[in-house]
């Protein structure tokens, strides 16, 4: 239920709206000049005040101006002459939601008060998403309110003040590496290096030389002496992501050097004393490699002395809105773009998606959304990877919801073939861009 404020020094204009609207669910004040208006906004918690422009003193153009300087979230809708369209447009510049028009048609009047509150509640529901961004528990870049997440999280601040291994476990695109720099950032070793090493971009031949480095001439094409990942993050921590792919042979030295804490150079017979904390990750089940002979038992247990696991995307869907709002202001910004809210019916659609790619998959997903974007909100027909395939069923109820049906199906299919440029798409349907636009409207698809 909204707060309206409705202002008219006439009482029969003023006791109808205020009637008419006390019928539509809303708690209606209302005043008989401008100065009285001030008074209310002052003293009450309004959602929108609806001003005649012309009263005796306080005019309606100034009680707008006064309204937005005393608080600049309640809505203005002005009632201005028929015909003026001067009045109309200095509203608007001056901060006005809307106008209407004399003679007041209550049909329209209760259109557009549903639209100037509806998005008010879309820039209240994304205020709050900001804020709740800003004061939810944050460990290094992790954003998250999900109780799955916030137990992993508070495990990985507690074990970052030891010199424990620990191994994340994770789907892909869980943010493994973020949790393992979190560890490092609030460790004892934060002055010092984090490095980062993937075992599966590496070839198997090339892993040792990786890990711990090699002289000059150790084998064919090494030109010079090399520092291997060990080395360069002495003192500090190294991640080591997709831990399963190391093969045999290293695993072995790995274990070795976990347990000895010194590094032999390819080539090389003289130990390096190498002082580093180890964090592992991985997204394969290494009790079932251990069982195929692919990786050692002694090894798992070495690097697994405090083990995180980090949920799916899917296991944590309260979390999504906060994700989508980080990732739609910081890529608003990288594009120079000023993308403010994501509609309804968009978050609802990313909140119903399971997510393969987990939160890598999202923050793509909003990206390409920014980019598709034409005005300041992300709209379902933004997201083209996101719109089903058959979201609309063409076999069932009447012969004028069948056609309907296939309609949406074919705008939708259009879409997703035109990466959401809705010029491409209104090519492949045969229509103009207007048309489509219009359809998309009716069918509530762009919203």
């Amino acid at each position: 239920m909204y707060t309206i404020l409705v202002v008219d020094d006439e009482a029969v204009q003023r006791e109808t709206l205020s009637g008419f609207l006390e019928n539509q669910g809303h708690q209606v004040l209302t005043a008989v000049n401008g100065e009285k208006a001030i008074e209310t906004v002052q003293a009450e918690t309004v959602d929108l005040v609806i001003t005649d422009m012309r009263m005796p003193g306080l005019s309606g153009l100034d009680l707008l101006k006064q309204t937005k300087q005393i608080n600049p979230d309640i809505e203005v809708i002005v009632i201005t002459a028929y015909g003026s369209v001067e009045n109309a447009t200095r509203a608007m510049k001056t901060g006005a939601a809307d106008f209407i028009t004399k003679p007041i048609d209550l049909d329209q009047l209760k259109i557009t008060v549903d639209k100037v509150l509806e998005h008010k509640q879309l820039l209240s529901e994304n205020k709050r998403l900001r804020e709740m961004a800003n004061e939810r528990l944050q460990f290094g870049a992790i954003i998250s309110q999900s109780p799955a997440m916030q137990e992993t999280l508070s495990m990985a601040a507690r074990v970052a003040l030891s010199q424990a291994t620990v191994m994340i476990l994770g789907e892909s695109g869980t943010g493994k590496e973020l949790i393992a720099r979190a560890i490092h950032h609030t460790s004892p070793r934060r002055e010092k290096p984090f490095v980062a090493v993937n075992m599966a971009a590496l070839s198997d031949n090339l892993v040792e030389s990786e890990l711990f480095g090699h002289e000059k001439g150790a084998f064919t094409g090494a030109d010079r002496m090399r520092q291997g990942r060990f080395e360069l993050a002495d003192q500090g921590t190294l991640f080591i992501d997709e831990v399963g792919d190391i093969p045999l042979q290293t695993q072995t030295k790995l274990l070795r050097v976990l347990q000895e804490q010194q590094i032999e150079r390819i080539g090389s017979s003289h130990p390096i004393s190498v002082d580093v904390r180890v964090i592992t990750a991985t997204h394969q089940p290494l009790e079932k490699l251990i069982k195929e002979g692919v990786f050692r038992e002694d090894l798992y247990y070495r690097l697994k002395v405090v083990t995180l696991n980090l949920p799916a995307l899917r296991e944590r869907k309260t979390d999504i809105p906060l994700l989508v709002e980080h990732f739609r202001e910081h890529y608003s910004k990288r594009n120079n773009k000023d993308i403010r809210h994501i509609s309804k019916q968009a978050m609802d659609l990313l909140i119903k998606y399971d997510y393969p790619g987990n939160v890598r998959e999202l923050e793509n997903i909003i990206e390409q959304a920014v980019v598709l974007c034409r005005d300041d909100t992300i709209r379902v027909s933004d997201m083209p990877a996101l719109i089903p395939a058959s979201d609309y069923d063409t076999t069932t109820g009447t012969f004028k919801e069948r056609v309907q049906a296939f309609e949406k199906q074919l705008i939708l299919d259009a879409l997703k073939k035109a990466d959401g440029v809705q010029t491409h798409a209104a090519r492949l349907l045969g229509m103009s861009e207007r048309h489509l636009r219009y359809k998309l409207e009716k069918y509530q698809l762009k919203n």
